[in-house]
C-alpha cells in the first residue's frame, strides 16, 4: 500500500480486533434494557469522565481546528475552546437529567410540555444524531485518506470504523460504549501530543515556527481570524443553549452510580478535552510553517492534521495516529448508536405501536432501531464536504431546541405552546437571515454570530411571549416535574416512599425556577443549600482560567 508501511497494518488491525472483542466481551452484562440504554445507572466517576471525554470528542475536532489554526492562526481554538466558557456550568446543569429518572431526553420533554412535544423532539433527536455521525465519520475519513497518501479511501474508512462500534454496541449497549470511551480516550490524549515533537524538530523550535508566520498566528484572541469577542460570546452562548437539548447529555450525566460522578464526568472530562484543543491548534501552527518552509500547499485546510501525520511520524505511529482517529470516532457513534435505539423505542415504539412491549422486546427493538438510523449516518456522511460547519451546524440546531430545554428548566409558566414557537421562530429567522445575507437556499450555511444571536434572541422571546398569551400546563403534571429535581437521585428509599429534599444535604439546584428567587425564602440558608453547587462551580472556574492562563503562556515562547 503506498506510503504506508505493514507495521502500520498491524497495529491499525490490532486495534480493531482488540476494541472490538472488548466490547463484546463486556456484552454478557446486558440483562435487560436498562442496561443496555442506561448501564443500570452504576458507572463511577472515572468511567463517566471517560464516556463524557470519549462521546464529545469526535474526529471532526481536530480535523477542523487543527485546519482552521492552519489557515488563520491560534486564536481560532475559540471554535472548539467556545465550550471553555461554559463547562462549569456542567456542574450546575449534570443533576437535571439523573433527578428526572428518565432514560431519554424526549421523556423529560414529555414530561414537561406533554407528548405530542416530546414526539417533536424525538424527530429532531434523531436528526441530530444523523447528521452529528455523518460529520464525524466525514472528519475521520479526510484525516486518514490523507495521512495514508489516499493508500485508503474515505468510503472505506467509514465502512470500516462503522462495522466495528456497530458490532460491539449491538450486542454491548451502553455498558460496552462507556468502558470503551474511556480506553479509547487515553488513546485521543496521546493522539492530541503525538504529533508535536517531530513537528517542533521539524520546524526549528518556536524560533523557527515564530519566523515563518505571522505574529497575528500565535495570538489568542485575533479579530484577523474573525475570532473576535462578539463572535467568542455567540458560540459560547450557542454551547450553554445548545448542550441542554443535545440528546446524548442524559447519559453523559445520569447514567453514574452518584450525582456527583455525573457532575464530575461531565465537568471534568469536557475539561479534558479544553486541554486537548490545544495541542490540536498547537498541531495546525506547526503544519502552517511546515508547508511554507518546505515551499508546499494544502488545497483544503482540513487535510491539516492528516499532512502531519502522513509527513511526521515514523512507520507504525502513523497506524497508531489512524487507530486513535478512530477511536475518537468510535466512542461517540457507539453511544449516538444506543442513544438513538432509546430515543425510538421510549418515545415511539412504547408509546405508538406497542405500548404492551415487552422488556425483552423493547430491549431488541433498542439494538435493531440504532442499527437501522445509525446506517443513515453513514450514508449522509458521504456527502458532508466541510467538517467545521458541518459540526457548527449540529451545534447550532440544538441551542435552537435548547431553547425550550433551558427554559422549561428556568421557568415554570412556560408552555408547549411557547416551546412550539421558540423553535419555529429561531429556526424561521436563522434561515431567513442567512438566506438573504450568505444566498441561495441550503441546509448547511456557513456559521456567522449575527444571524445565530439575533436568531437566538426572537427564540426566547416567543417562549415568554406565547407561554403568557396561552394556557398553562397542567398544575399538577408541573409540580411533579419540579417536585423530582428538588429531590435526591442518590437516595436509597423504601417503594413508594418519598426521596430526601435536596436541601437538607446541601444539594438544591442553583438554577431551578429561576424568577422564584424573587421569593425571600430562595435566600434562606443560603451557602449550606447550595454548597454542593457553590463550590464546584468555583472550581470548575479556576481550572478554566489556569487553562487559558497556560496556554497565552504558551503562545509566548520564542516571542
Amino acid at each position: 500500500m503506498n506510503g504506508f508501511h505493514w507495521l502500520d497494518i498491524v497495529v491499525l488491525a490490532g486495534y480493531f480486533v482488540g476494541i472490538t472483542a472488548f466490547g463484546l466481551w463486556l456484552s454478557r452484562r446486558i440483562k435487560s434494557s436498562d442496561s443496555y440504554f442506561r448501564g443500570e445507572r452504576k458507572f463511577r466517576w472515572w468511567i463517566m469522565m471517560g464516556q463524557a471525554f470519549g462521546t464529545g470528542t469526535h474526529a471532526e475536532n481536530f480535523v477542523a481546528q487543527a485546519g482552521a489554526t492552519f489557515q488563520s492562526g491560534f486564536s481560532t481554538i475559540w471554535y472548539q475552546w467556545k465550550n471553555m466558557l461554559i463547562t462549569p456550568f456542567y456542574w450546575l446543569l449534570a443533576p437535571w437529567y439523573r433527578r428526572s429518572e428518565r432514560t431519554t431526553i424526549g421523556e423529560m420533554i414529555e414530561d414537561r410540555y406533554g407528548r405530542w412535544m416530546a414526539g417533536f423532539y424525538t424527530v429532531f433527536a434523531i436528526s441530530f444524531f444523523v447528521f452529528a455521525q455523518g460529520v464525524m465519520l466525514q472528519g475521520a475519513a479526510k484525516m486518514v485518506s490523507v495521512a495514508t497518501n489516499y493508500a485508503i479511501s474515505p468510503k472505506a474508512v467509514v465502512v470500516g470504523m462503522s462495522v466495528a462500534f456497530i458490532l460491539y454496541s449491538f450486542f454491548g449497549g451502553l455498558i460496552a460504549s462507556a468502558y470503551a470511551d474511556f480506553i479509547q480516550g487515553l488513546m485521543i490524549i496521546l493522539l492530541s501530543i503525538m504529533l508535536i515533537p517531530s513537528g517542533l524538530y521539524e520546524v526549528g523550535g518556536f524560533g523557527g515556527m515564530r519566523q515563518s508566520l505571522p505574529q497575528e498566528f500565535f495570538d489568542l484572541l485575533s479579530k484577523e481570524s474573525g475570532m473576535g469577542a462578539f463572535t467568542i460570546a455567540m458560540l459560547a452562548l450557542n454551547g450553554i443553549i445548545g448542550i441542554t437539548a443535545q440528546p446524548h447529555m442524559l447519559t453523559m450525566c445520569a447514567t453514574g452510580n452518584t450525582e456527583r460522578a455525573g457532575r464530575i464526568g461531565q465537568t471534568y472530562g469536557a475539561l479534558v478535552k479544553r486541554i486537548c484543543t490545544v495541542g490540536w491548534a498547537f498541531t495546525g501552527l506547526i503544519v502552517a510553517a511546515l508547508i511554507i518552509q518546505k515551499g508546499e500547499s494544502i488545497t483544503d485546510p482540513e487535510h491539516a492534521f492528516g499532512y502531519a501525520s502522513r509527513e511526521l511520524l515514523w512507520p507504525g505511529l502513523t497506524g497508531l495516529m489512524i487507530a486513535c482517529v478512530l477511536a475518537a470516532n468510535m466512542s461517540s457513534c457507539s453511544n449516538f448508536m444506543v442513544n438513538t435505539g432509546a430515543l425510538f423505542t421510549r418515545n415511539f415504539y412504547r408509546h405508538y405501536i406497542h405500548p404492551q412491549a415487552s422488556d425483552k422486546q423493547l430491549l431488541w427493538v433498542g439494538r435493531c432501531s440504532g442499527f437501522g438510523l445509525t446506517i443513515l449516518g453513514v450514508l449522509f456522511a458521504l456527502s458532508v464536504k466541510n467538517v467545521l460547519q458541518g459540526f457548527l451546524f449540529t451545534e447550532t440546531i440544538a441551542a435552537f431546541m435548547g431553547i425550550m430545554m433551558l427554559g422549561g428548566i428556568l421557568w415554570k409558566r412556560a408552555n408547549r405552546y411557547g416551546a412550539l414557537a421558540s423553535v419555529v421562530v429561531s429556526f424561521g429567522l436563522y434561515y431567513t437571515l442567512n438566506y438573504l445575507h450568505q444566498g441561495g437556499l441550503k441546509i448547511v450555511y456557513k456559521w456567522e454570530p449575527e444571524p445565530f444571536g439575533w436568531a437566538i434572541l426572537a427564540g426566547f422571546a416567543a417562549l415568554i411571549v406565547v407561554s403568557l398569551l396561552t394556557r398553562r400546563e397542567p398544575v399538577k403534571k408541573i409540580r411533579v416535574f419540579f417536585d423530582n429535581m428538588n429531590r435526591l437521585s442518590d437516595a436509597k428509599v423504601a417503594p413508594g416512599q418519598e426521596k430526601p429534599l435536596a436541601r437538607e444535604h446541601g444539594k438544591d439546584l442553583f438554577f431551578l425556577d429561576l424568577p422564584g428567587w424573587r421569593r425571600a425564602e430562595r435566600w434562606q440558608g443560603f451557602f449550606q443549600r447550595y454548597r454542593e453547587d457553590f463550590f464546584g462551580f468555583l472550581l470548575a472556574w479556576a481550572v478554566v482560567f489556569i487553562l487559558i492562563g497556560l496556554a497565552w503562556v504558551l503562545m509566548q515562547i520564542g516571542g
